[in-house]
């Protein structure tokens, strides 16, 4: 083997991994395999990326029961998980489903719970970010990141129409176990995680009707509200004063409420209730928004204060 080519093969595989660093325009690519010389491959192997199945083919069926007593009878035949994955489709809750309303159902609900998300299981826009929380108004929806790997997605009831949910790029402020409502002392909100401090809009526990009707907070089931309460970082603050950003909060999609539920289209189409690019085009502009904010990086904002003091 000729060893003077050594180098050049050294940088080229340098220039490859370079390209998958971070980036302020990040776009959709498809995997690269990447070759070494034998060389590196001893000292430092890289393992190649596969290409990522979004999730197994689901086929769905819509059933209007007639009666109380279809309704517990076509309920009885699933087991909890099943069951979960049922209401979850639906965006309901249990004690909210009603005669005559339709309901889509799975043809197998036994599936991994992530196979009937409408989140891709990897987001490359969301790579360089370490948590991120996707709320899709359109699907009344949630999906949590990690570096854009898909770690839990669940159903929400985002604001009605004469309350909706602000879209926007928001971050984790503060949280409460347990918080009352400032509408109405009556409501008390478990897992409050606010992330519109000055218009009090949070995510929480509350009642899943099947549509969006809150307030303007985002309503989710208690599993899914004690999750993200412990998953997501609050801001830090010093005097008052933000000193560093929580974990992003993204709300986007428009719910039409002149249409049918869209989880009902999932019976034509399994990909009906998929991001569009409209939504992905969102996206990217809150990550780039993300990037451009210094309170979203310690190492940044911290060299801007001690040069800030140094100059002082």
């Amino acid at each position: 083997m000729n060893r003077s080519i050594a180098p050049f093969r050294y940088l080229s595989l340098l220039a490859g991994i370079l390209l998958f660093s971070c980036n302020s325009n990040p776009q959709i690519q498809d995997p690269i395999k990447e070759e070494q010389s034998p060389e590196l491959s001893m000292k430092n192997p890289i393992v190649k990326r596969e290409a990522k199945i979004f999730r197994k083919e689901v086929k769905y069926s819509v059933d209007s029961l007639k009666s109380r007593e279809t309704i517990d009878s076509l309920l009885g035949n699933y087991n909890d998980d099943e069951l979960k994955t049922v209401l979850a489709i639906n965006r309901i809750e249990k004690n909210k489903i009603r005669p005559n309303r339709p309901l889509v159902i799975p043809e197998c609900a036994a599936e991994e719970f992530n196979n009937y998300s409408p989140f891709p299981e990897d987001l490359q826009e969301l790579h360089c970010i370490p948590k991120t929380v996707l709320i899709n108004k359109r699907v009344q929806a949630f999906g949590l990141y990690e570096n854009g790997e898909l770690v839990k997605w669940g159903p929400v009831s985002t604001g009605k129409g004469s309350t909706q949910t602000p879209a926007g790029l928001n971050y984790g402020n503060y949280k409460a176990k347990r918080k009352v409502s400032t509408v109405d002392a009556s409501w008390i909100l478990p897992y409050y995680f606010n992330f519109m401090n000055f218009e009090g809009v949070g995510v929480h526990q509350y009642a899943l009707p099947g549509y969006p009707a809150s307030h303007g907070c985002v309503r989710l089931y208690m599993d899914d509200a004690k999750y993200i309460f412990d998953w997501a970082s609050m801001w830090e603050l010093e005097n008052s004063d933000i000193e560093y950003n929580g974990t992003p909060f993204m709300v986007f999609g428009e719910y039409d409420h002149s249409a049918n539920k869209p989880w009902l289209d999932l019976q034509q189409n399994m990909k009906a209730n998929d991001l569009t690019q409209d939504e992905l085009n969102t996206i990217r502009e809150y990550v780039s928004d993300y990037q451009e904010d210094p309170k979203n990086y310690h190492n940044i904002a911290s060299k801007t204060k001690d040069a800030e003091l140094a100059d002082a």
